[in-house]
């Protein structure tokens, strides 16, 4: 499956590029680090696929189809046979089979290479088969990863995982060169705007309507304020339900006549463009519903590039603004985002001396920095499997 050689072969489970997926560019944006860090070879993924063909390139040496069973237990005999050193499972419920994804317990019962799991979502409130499927894979994982220092005391007390295999690694924020603020606004037609922006996939759950309302106060006082929404439709909302949440929004607009501070960018950005936009913003917002979300890619992206943060209190939110990084809204309160949005916008000062808190904290979390702590914790790991009698073939 892998070429042998003296340098580590690492290969990822999860999704993967061009799938349109938070963990495929989480996945990806890592393994692409590794090209630069000695005593690893490329590494590899294989693919979880849901009811969609995808146009891998060769970082994909292999696929499962998420509902096949038979597949995962044919990933796990060629895992086995392999010169895989050790396997990185990014996990989340939604991308494997089974109830809740169960498929993956037996996949795992049936390695006999060492892995670690990273966890994307950490449940306070789990059912009882989402406790058991996080308990047993961190049971039979050397390590496990999650990237809220919140949820470590979760993982311990609510899944019951000895508190020496966890790890805390901040999720990653990739580095791309751009214009200055001023630069970009002249080249997106936006001179002389105040930016509010919000970026990632369309979904009931990010609360864009309550920043919509919001912006019906803001405008009264700063009529150059423009709140731009970037992305497209969540493509498994849009398969369930078309552009029925994107409709709704486009109709609060034009109810509270907001066309002109107001913007829709519905398209998938590029990394690129991901970063322009927030580069150019002068507020970032999430003001997203739901209270558990332990960590959040996008919240992550706007503190790697030193943004002001507004955003409804989310457990990632809370961590991640605190020693006055940002501020906290009600969730559901668009008088309450109204309010946060005007403090900032009457206070340039304050947004400076927020801007430099928060760079301090997002220029630790570039993808290379990020990237060498994972590097650590593989090399740590497989030590350890040598360690404990565990083969690595």
């Amino acid at each position: 499956m892998l070429n042998t050689s003296s340098k580590r072969n690492i290969v990822f489970l999860g999704t993967s590029l061009p799938r349109e997926c938070g963990i495929a560019t989480f996945t990806q944006d890592l393994m692409d680090q590794f090209v630069d860090l000695q005593g690893f070879n490329i590494p590899r993924i294989i693919a979880m696929n849901n009811n969609e063909t995808y146009a891998y390139g060769d970082q994909v040496i292999r696929e499962i189809n998420q509902h096949q069973l038979a597949d995962y237990m044919d990933a796990a005999d060629a895992l086995n046979s392999s010169t895989t050193d050790l396997l990185v499972i990014q996990h989340e419920f939604g991308i494997y089979g089974g109830e809740s994804g169960e498929y993956l317990l037996p996949f795992i019962e049936k390695l006999t290479i060492p892995y670690i799991a990273i966890f994307h979502t950490v449940l306070t409130e789990p059912t009882p088969k989402q406790q058991q499927i996080i308990t047993q894979i961190a049971k039979s994982s050397l390590k496990v990863v999650t990237m809220a220092q919140s949820t470590v005391q979760d993982l311990i007390q609510i899944y019951d995982i000895d508190a020496s295999k966890i790890a805390f690694i901040h999720h990653g924020v990739p580095y791309v060169a751009t214009e200055s603020r001023a630069k970009l606004k002249e080249q997106y037609g936006f001179e002389g705007r105040k930016i509010i922006s919000t970026f990632g996939f369309l979904s009931p759950g990010k609360g864009i309507e309550y920043a919509i309302e919001a912006m019906r106060g803001v405008v009264k006082q700063h009529p150059e304020a423009l709140y731009i929404i970037w992305g497209k439709t969540h493509p498994v909302v849009k398969l369930e339900t078309g552009e029925v949440y994107r409709q709704k929004l486009t109709q609060l607009v034009e109810q509270f006549e907001l066309g002109r501070n107001v913007l829709f960018v519905d398209k998938l950005l590029t990394q690129e463009e991901v970063i322009q936009s927030l580069v150019m913003s002068d507020i970032y917002m999430t003001p997203y519903l739901g209270k558990d979300q332990a960590v959040s890619g996008t919240l992550a992206y706007g503190v790697g590039y030193g943004r002001v943060i507004i955003s409804t209190p989310y457990r990632y939110a809370e961590e991640m603004l605190a020693e006055g990084r940002g501020l906290l809204a009600g969730f559901r309160d668009s008088a309450s985002l109204e309010a946060c949005i005007l403090q900032l916008l009457n206070n340039p000062s304050v947004v400076q001396e927020m801007e430099k808190r928060t760079q301090k904290l997002g220029s630790a979390m570039m993808w290379s920095e990020i990237a060498k702590t994972y590097a650590s914790l593989f090399q740590e790991t497989l030590a350890l499997s040598q360690f404990s009698g565990r083969s690595v073939i």
